[in-house]
Formats: structure tokens, sequence, C-alpha cells
């Protein structure tokens, strides 16, 4: 199976029955290509038998904007593979699943549309306002530029999610060593007002985990110590992006052997 782009999502179809759908959105600066910034991970997902479909996205400060369109061609995609019957026009459970950016782009979508969720797994959160999370925002010196803010800012959007967010099943991943993480706060909201539906799971990893790539580090015909360094190093990324495939897989099919 190969990655096809289609109504202007990437898609990739499992080649066994399909279990369900996942909706994938990324983060801000990574999410114009997700087939290619999420690829292992987005990948060993559809292997446990899940259609995948990534939408990328251009990073704006209207996200009211961008929730609105990533849903409206989520939709148009869901349409037409079931025309050209790529995937069965019965029921299949439909899962978003966000890292970053793409966090807060799902809750904007289940606080604002009338969308049918299995679930929802949430990696990474931040709701950090411009000035932070736009790199070298700060530096501008245009002081109009200081006071531009995102829309919705950090606390309209925390309180949309607590007063309207009608996806009541949800996994929200943080990582050990993440210093834009703002799961914790956001696990106060969703627990508030779906009390026991929300699981919390911290993993060991950064920010970049869920970017990283099975990568088969290859030696010459002498192992050096630059060998020693990059199996070392590949395999703590690799493990660690293996512990998230598992996670989201047990989470997804709580009764897969995977």
């Amino acid at each position: 199976m190969q990655w096809q782009e289609v109504s202007g999502n990437w898609v990739y179809l499992p080649r066994q029955e399909v279990k369900g759908i996942v909706h994938f959105l990324g983060g801000a600066f990574v999410a114009t290509a997700p087939q290619v910034s999420y690829r292992s991970i987005l990948e060993q997902l559809s292997q446990a038998g899940f259609a995948i479909i990534a939408t990328p996205f251009l990073n704006t400060f209207d996200h009211f904007a961008i929730a609105r369109e990533v849903l409206n061609r989520f939709e148009t995609v869901i349409t037409r593979l079931q025309k050209t019957n790529q995937l069965r026009t019965g029921y299949l459970p439909i899962y978003g699943i966000g890292h970053s950016m793409g966090c807060k782009l799902h809750l904007l979508i289940g606080s604002l549309y009338d969308v049918e969720r299995a679930g929802n797994i949430l990696i990474s959160f931040n709701n950090y306002p411009a000035s932070r999370a736009v790199p070298f925002m700060e530096q501008f010196n245009v002081t109009p530029m200081l006071n531009v803010e995102f829309a919705p800012s950090p606390t309209e959007t925390e309180k949309l999610i607590a007063e309207h967010y009608n996806v009541r099943r949800n996994l929200l991943l943080k990582f050990t060593q993440d210093e834009l993480d703002q799961t914790v706060i956001l696990n106060s909201v969703l627990q508030n007002r779906f009390p026991n539906m929300i699981t919390l799971r911290t993993l060991m990893g950064t920010h970049l985990t869920p970017l990283s790539q099975n990568i088969q580090w290859q030696t010459g015909n002498l192992f050096t110590p630059i060998d020693a360094i990059g199996q070392w190093f590949n395999q703590g990324m690799s493990r660690n992006l293996q512990n998230l495939s598992r996670e989201l897989i047990a989470w997804l099919n709580p009764i897969s052997a995977f």
C-alpha cells in the first residue's frame, strides 16, 4: 500500500479488513506534509488495521477557520473513498488523533460541530498564546505584532472545551521531556466534563517523539565509536516510538494482541 492524495488529504489504507478510521492532525510547523513527518507512527497504525486520513494544513492565527477546513476535507474524503469502494459504507468507528496544535484543532472540532467520534487521542497538547507559540515572534521590533493573538485565544479555547466539547472518550499522552506540554491542564478540564472517561498516560520521550522514524543504522566493514553512538541514539528513539505505537493501538483496539 502507498500513500495517496485524495481531496486534499493523505490516505493510507490497511491491507486487511478496516477496523476503524483515524483522522490525524499534526503539529503547527510539520502539518503540511503529515505523510512524511509522521510516516512511521501512522503506517504502524495502518498495519494494525486502521485507515489513516491525515489532513495537512497551513498554520494561521485563525484556528477556527483551520478547524472548519480540515473537518470539511475529512468529510469529503470519507464520501469519496466510499463511492470508490475503498472504504465500506457500513459503520466504522472514527478516532481523532492530534499532536501538539493538532490536539487543539480536534478539541475545537469536538466543541463547535456535531461530529460522531468513538474517541480522541491528544498527544502533547499545548495552548500557548501566539507570542510564545510562534518562534521568534517576540523578537519582531513591531509593536502591533505582539498584540496579535490566536482565535480562539488560550482562555477562549479552554472555555469552549469546558462548556461544549462533546467527545466523551479521550486518551491524553504526555512525554517525560516536553517543556511545551500542557496536558495536565487539559486533563483537569476534561475530567470535570467527563469524569472517569479520560485516560492520562506519561511516556518516555520528547515533544518530537511522534515525528521519529524507524531508521536502520548501517555500519561499515569496521564497527566504529560513531556507529556505537548512532545505534544507541537510534535505539532510544525507536524504543520511544514503539512504546507510543503500542499505547495508541492498545487504546484504539483493547482486545488487540499487538
